[in-house]
């Protein structure tokens, strides 16, 4: 029995390595992660092409209702400002964007997954993405700008 002993446990390392790394990369292309980092990086490489809201193939990344609301008010002129929804910039080089976008560590609340981007490398852009799970897949509900908050009301000690 001792004999075979080591031959035992070179096989249940074997086993739950093999076990560890099938959980690990079948949980990966379902991360909320994976879904933004997919996102973004489908939405800067139509930046040719039509216009990405318009293109049904948004539906495989960002939420339905969301998606619906948004070609609403596109349809009605009624889209927030002058930036992009998905960037909350006006103008930016996709393709520096592409290859400079920094996902920060996901927090979760609830059943939302909160994930903060950085893009570009010369002048950086943060947003704020939010990711619900819809029909078991990651899908983007909100992206917020996280902006100068500090610029609409600064604290001053004489107020």
């Amino acid at each position: 029995m001792r004999k075979y002993f080591p031959f035992f446990l070179a096989a249940l390392a074997l086993v739950a390595g093999l076990c560890l790394m099938k959980v690990a990369t079948a949980g990966e292309p379902n991360a909320p992660e994976a879904t933004v980092r997919a996102f973004y990086t489908w939405y800067f490489e139509r930046q040719a092409g039509p216009y990405q809201l318009t293109d049904n193939a948004i539906y495989r990344y960002v939420a339905k209702s969301t998606v619906d609301n948004l070609r609403d008010d596109f349809r009605h002129n009624r889209l927030p400002g002058e930036s992009d929804y998905f960037t909350k910039v006006q103008d930016y080089d996709e393709k520096e964007w592409l290859h400079n976008m920094v996902l920060h560590p996901t927090i979760m609340l609830g059943e939302v997954a909160v994930i903060p981007v950085t893009f570009g490398a010369k002048e950086k852009t943060d947003v704020v993405v939010f990711v619900r799970k819809e029909a078991s897949l990651w899908k983007i509900i909100k992206v917020e700008n996280t902006g100068n908050y500090l610029g609409y009301h600064q604290y001053d000690p004489k107020d």
